[in-house]
């Protein structure tokens, strides 16, 4: 064999070593699908956040940085549901990467596996930042969230067939631990049902259907649009005529108007993280959901 061709046959092998043992990219809008995909792909998956847990998800910028990482990725994981509509199609354009646009394999959106709440029946823009799709935080239902991890387990083992076994089961240890949470959680949030929150934004609809508190109020006086002097007032002449129970916000949202109201009311005003890494116990999506929950039952 003369010099040239074990060079050849060298770097051959090398390559084939290279792709044997390089991991899928991943790159998750949200947090909580990082660690959604992090949980199911396991060692076989690289897994970066395009956003913090202390950025507002609907307003990111598509900066060149994030940029690079989509050009990057081998597949895009997002909530959908117009919640990144303002940078999404940016940076997927401005990525040139074929694998992560829509329609492809590597393209997937969470809110397009399950069915949404608060669809407007009416879409006005002059009713504020509505999503036509309906609310896209499904996150924030345990049982919303299960579909979502089958249905991305399959998209893992379409995109990345050679390690489906294995996908398939990092899907069953996670199914089996989440299964069982729920059901802890479910002995836990009885006491929360018919309690009523003020809330900051639709962020919280998923988990309070699901614990059984009611919305007695939006800080918002238009989805999107921040408290007013106007509206707080009203929303204070509202609690003075109806038991509140809490004041809710999310951890990167303006607390100042919120604040205003708790003071001026007496509802305790509680501030949760809105996604993993939002506290410090906030470490993954177990410790979200139990942390959340017990914050709320211990307010009251």
């Amino acid at each position: 064999m003369n010099f040239n061709k074990q060079v050849v046959l060298f770097f051959m092998a090398m390559l084939t070593a290279h792709s044997a043992f390089a991991k899928l990219g991943v790159l998750a809008c949200e947090p909580e699908w990082k660690s959604l995909a992090q949980a199911l792909g396991g060692d076989k998956v690289e897994v970066i956040s395009a956003t913090t847990a202390f950025q507002d998800p609907h307003h990111v910028e598509a900066r060149p940085s994030l940029i690079a990482k989509a050009r990057k990725a081998d597949m895009i994981f997002c909530t959908g549901a117009e919640l990144e509509i303002g940078w999404l199609p940016l940076l997927l354009m401005k990525s040139g990467n074929p694998h992560i646009q829509a329609g492809q394999p590597g393209y997937f959106l969470a809110s397009d596996q399950t069915d949404l709440i608060e669809k407007p029946s009416i879409v006005d823009r002059s009713q504020g930042d509505v999503h036509a799709a309906g609310n896209p935080h499904v996150h924030w239902d345990p049982n919303r969230l299960l579909v979502i991890a089958a249905a991305f387990t399959d998209r893992l083992q379409t995109v990345d067939g050679t390690n489906g076994d294995y996908y398939q089961q990092k899907y069953s240890e996670f199914e089996s631990r989440w299964i069982e949470s729920i059901k802890e959680w479910e002995t836990l949030i009885g006491t929360l049902k018919g309690k009523k929150a003020i809330v900051y934004h639709r962020n919280w609809s998923y988990l309070l259907n699901w614990t059984g508190i009611e919305m007695a109020a939006d800080l918002e006086p238009k989805p999107g649009l921040p408290p007013t002097s106007g509206h707080l007032a009203s929303l204070l002449r509202v609690v003075r005529n109806t038991q509140v129970d809490y004041i809710l916000i999310a951890n990167y949202q303006d607390d100042k108007g919120a604040q205003w109201l708790s003071e001026k009311s007496g509802i305790p005003m509680i501030t949760l993280p809105f996604t993993v890494g939002g506290n410090e116990k906030a470490g993954n999506l177990e410790s979200l959901y139990s942390d959340v929950l017990m914050k709320l039952i211990k307010a009251h």
